[in-house]
């Protein structure tokens, strides 16, 4: 990881440089949920804090079903689960999760099978950091 230039001391050169970027530890993308706001621009539908509490219901019975295919061993279902949680994790700015899920799922279509535990162990933990950051918004919106 590289550390931050520091801000150039010229005011015309601090106007021109680039726009100040996500923090990286950031967990749910802010321009995929500013998109998301835009579908309910007064939030009088409450779309936001619908969608999120469908995602996070949503994510808990994938990861409990994923838990069971690991267990079994039900490749297709594994498949299936970090596929669907792929498409949904990348709709609510979960960026890093919805990678994690295509890493694991191209894992699992070219049979290296000997990496899925390590996959689905990280894919797990992001879950959770997921599930706590979608929390906290929807306890602040």
């Amino acid at each position: 990881m590289t550390s931050p230039s520091p801000p150039p001391s010229d005011p015309q050169a601090a106007a021109n440089a680039e726009p100040a970027r996500q923090p990286e530890d950031a967990v749910l993308d802010a321009a995929a949920l500013a998109n998301l706001a835009q579908l309910d621009p007064t939030g009088a539908n409450r779309l936001m804090h619908r969608v999120l509490t469908t995602y996070r219901s949503s994510m808990a019975r994938m990861l409990a079903q994923l838990a069971q295919a690991r267990a079994e061993p039900d490749i297709a279902t594994q498949r299936l689960v970090v596929h669907t949680l792929k498409s949904s994790s990348a709709s609510v700015g979960a960026l890093l999760l919805a990678q994690m899920c295509s890493e694991a799922e191209k894992a699992l279509h070219d049979g290296r099978f000997d990496d899925m535990p390590g996959l689905l162990d990280q894919l797990v933990a992001e879950a959770a950091r997921v599930d706590c950051a979608v929390l906290q918004l929807l306890a602040d919106t």
